[in-house]
């Protein structure tokens, strides 16, 4: 059986030899934890960190898809031939411009008859109602309803003839960009029927989800940076511009839509995004770097070096920025966190800190 002091001393060898071993593969140099000197370099070698004050923004990260901030297939409203297309796909253009026409020569004859009709059943009525009122012939009000009740039928067969006429010259709703044409001059045409794709691409719109939890930081006007995997480390800025008054029940999240003003037309709709909301700053931030943290049932801690032992501590983390997460409760600015090699670490173990080489 070994002798008690056998084993201790060589448990102080074992030690040692992991802290010299930390020392020769790491390229840190040992120096007294928390201050202390003439500690033996004893026990788990461990990174040390100050708790940092500094300015941070309040953001919240979110992923989305671009839409055009005006976006319609364009489709003839009556069937018929194409006659003439008036557009190159992939033209701006404006708002009621002509870029379909179809043939229009039937409902042109149409119009004419129902204009005559309409012309023949004014003249009727008012003959009729003016010998009624000059007493020259007695006209039975019967007589005159139905002579009445015509005219409104011609006038209204005029109407629709005339509605019908106009359909056949298809205009932009607003002003953008025409995509691919699905049709050409001379085919026949139904109700409904693709014939090009409209975008208004001068300004986008996206959607995105913000969880339930921070709705009350949610405000129209509020800035977003947006990037994209189409222009790396570019970024574009937009404004939250409407907030959904309802929550989803399956996500628990809000939709949130903003507007990113698109003047040269490089972003396109269907491009995935991702999307920095900023709704607050903080000038005095405390600071630890975030591989220091451990999160542990539900729970988040940091070790402390504390006269050459490692002190566990919970705490409440905030905003999370480069490599920084912000501490809300549990430290002060005195604080001195454990960075590197604290994994492996129980309460009270003795610590040998190490810093590391200037780069």
């Amino acid at each position: 059986m070994i002798p008690r002091r056998t084993t201790y001393l060589l448990l102080l060898a074992l030690a040692a030899i992991s802290a010299a071993y930390a020392v020769k593969w790491t390229g840190l140099t040992p120096v007294p934890a928390s201050g202390v000197s003439g500690t033996p370099l004893t026990g788990t070698a461990v990174v040390l960190a100050p708790v940092t004050i500094d300015r941070i923004r309040h953001t919240i990260r979110a992923v989305g898809t671009l839409r055009a901030n005006e976006s319609i297939m364009v489709r003839p409203e009556i069937a018929g031939r194409i006659r003439q297309v008036w557009f190159q796909e992939g033209q701006t253009v404006e708002k009621d411009q002509l870029l379909i026409e179809l043939d229009d020569s039937e409902l042109q004859a149409e119009l004419a008859q129902a204009a005559a009709q309409l012309k023949v059943s004014r003249l009727t009525y008012e003959r009729l109602k003016q010998l009624d009122l000059d007493g020259k012939r007695y006209v039975p009000k019967q007589q005159l309803d139905e002579v009445a009740g015509a005219l409104q039928v011609s006038q209204a067969n005029h109407t629709l003839y005339a509605t019908r006429l106009a359909k056949t010259k298809i205009r932009a709703p607003f002003s953008g960009i025409t995509g691919i044409r699905r049709v050409s001059p001379g085919d026949f045409v139904g109700t409904g029927l693709d014939l090009v794709n409209l975008e208004d691409l001068a300004q986008l719109k996206i959607d995105f989800k913000v969880p339930e939890t921070l709705l009350r930081h949610l405000a129209p006007g509020q800035p977003i940076e947006l990037t994209t995997d189409a222009y790396p480390g570019e970024t574009f800025h937009g404004t939250v511009y409407v907030i959904d008054p309802q929550v989803e029940m399956t996500t628990r999240s809000v939709q949130v839509r903003a507007r990113i003003p698109n003047p040269q037309q490089r972003l396109r709709p269907g491009m995935f995004a991702q999307v920095l909301l900023t709704f607050g700053e903080e000038e005095r931030a405390l600071l630890i770097p975030e591989e220091a943290v451990m999160p542990k049932q539900n729970k988040t801690y940091v070790y402390l070096a504390r006269e050459g032992t490692a002190q566990q501590r919970e705490i409440t983390l905030g905003t999370r920025t480069r490599g920084f997460v912000q501490v809300l409760s549990g430290l002060t600015e005195q604080d001195t966190v454990i960075r590197v090699g604290h994994h492996k670490l129980q309460e009270g173990d003795p610590i040998v800190a190490l810093t590391e080489p200037a780069r």
